[in-house]
C-alpha cells in the first residue's frame, strides 16, 4: 500500500509540474491586454446593416473590384432584393455568414489569446475562430468550413518585448459566402485567401483594428479595407443571446425565398411569386 501511495504521489507531482509548466509557457506581460466585449465602431452618417468596407455604405456605393462575371451576379443580388427577394443573402436562414463577413461584427465578440492558439468567440450565431499561433505549417488536406483554417503569428513591431500585432491568414472555405447583405459575392470556387493585420489604436487602448485583405477569383485585385472594434467599459457587461431560428418567418425552399404569414401559411416574398414544388403533394379535393 505504501508503495502505491508513493507511485500516486510521484504522478500527482509530475502531472502538476506539467500544468505549471504551461503555465509558464504562457507570459500573459508579452501579449496586448484584449479582454472583455467588443463591438464594431459605427461610422457616422452610414445606415443599414453592416457593409465589408465600414467607409462606405453597402450595395454599389461600396465601388468593389469585381470581374465582369461576379459584377453580373452582384447586380442580380441587388435587383432581387429590390424586388422584395433576400438575393444572394442567406443569414436569415440562419447559415454561419462564414469568414471573412463575420469580422463585420454583428453582435458583441470577445479574443481569448493563449500561447498556442487565440480565440474569437462571435456572439451572432455563436460563431468560433481558432487562430493557430504554435508555428505549424498549413496542413496537407483542410476540411473546408465556413469559417476556414487559420494560422497566426505574433509580432513586437515596435521591438519594446510585448506583442502589438497578430498577422493571420486563413485558407480553406466552403459554401456559399457572401461580404455582407448585399450580396458582395465571392469566388464559388471558395479558393479565398484572407490575410489580416489586428492591432490596438495607438491612442485609445479601448479601440482596435482589422486590416483585411480579400484574395478571390471573383475580384480583380486584392481588395483591402480596415474595420474597428471598440471595447464596452463597465464592471457588468450584457452577453445576449442571437439566435437566429426563433419566430423566423422566411422559409428557403429549393432556389427560393418564402415568408410564413401570421397564421403560420406559407406565402410570396415577393410580387409575382411562384409557388415552390409541390410534386410530392397531393391536391386538395
Amino acid at each position: 500500500m505504501l508503495y502505491r501511495g508513493s507511485i500516486a504521489a510521484i504522478m500527482l507531482a509530475l502531472a502538476l509540474g506539467a500544468c505549471m509548466g504551461g503555465a509558464k509557457a504562457f507570459d500573459e506581460a508579452k501579449y496586448p491586454d484584449w479582454r472583455g466585449q467588443w463591438s464594431r465602431v459605427f461610422v457616422p452618417g452610414l445606415r443599414g446593416n453592416p457593409s465589408w468596407d465600414p467607409n462606405k455604405s453597402e450595395g454599389r456605393a461600396q465601388d468593389p473590384p469585381l470581374t465582369a462575371e461576379y459584377r453580373a451576379v452582384f447586380e442580380a443580388s441587388l435587383a432581387d432584393q429590390v424586388a422584395g427577394g433576400p438575393g444572394l443573402d442567406r443569414d436569415f436562414v440562419c447559415v454561419s455568414p462564414g469568414m471573412p463577413r463575420m469580422m463585420n461584427v454583428y453582435a458583441p465578440m470577445e479574443i481569448i489569446i493563449r500561447a498556442d492558439t487565440t480565440h474569437i468567440l462571435m456572439g451572432f450565431l455563436n460563431d468560433i475562430r481558432r487562430i493557430y499561433t504554435d508555428g505549424r505549417d498549413w496542413p496537407e488536406e483542410i476540411e473546408p468550413t465556413l469559417a476556414g483554417y487559420s494560422i497566426g503569428k505574433w509580432i513586437d513591431q515596435d521591438g519594446d518585448g510585448r506583442y502589438d500585432v497578430l498577422e493571420i491568414e486563413t485558407r480553406g472555405f466552403r459554401g456559399t459566402r457572401i461580404l455582407d447583405s448585399s450580396g458582395l459575392p465571392l469566388h464559388r470556387d471558395n479558393q479565398t485567401v484572407v490575410k489580416e493585420r489586428i492591432y490596438g489604436d495607438k491612442a485609445d487602448p479601448n479601440v482596435i483594428h482589422d486590416q483585411i485583405t480579400v484574395i478571390d477569383h471573383a475580384f480583380t485585385q486584392p481588395w483591402t479595407v480596415t474595420k474597428g472594434y471598440r471595447r464596452a467599459t463597465g464592471d457588468r457587461l450584457q452577453w445576449r443571446e442571437s439566435g437566429c431560428t426563433e419566430e423566423n418567418r422566411h422559409v428557403h425552399i429549393g432556389e427560393d425565398s418564402y415568408m410564413l404569414s401570421g397564421e403560420g401559411l406559407l406565402m410570396p416574398a415577393k410580387k409575382g411569386q411562384a409557388p415552390p414544388d409541390l410534386r410530392y403533394f397531393k391536391p386538395p379535393r
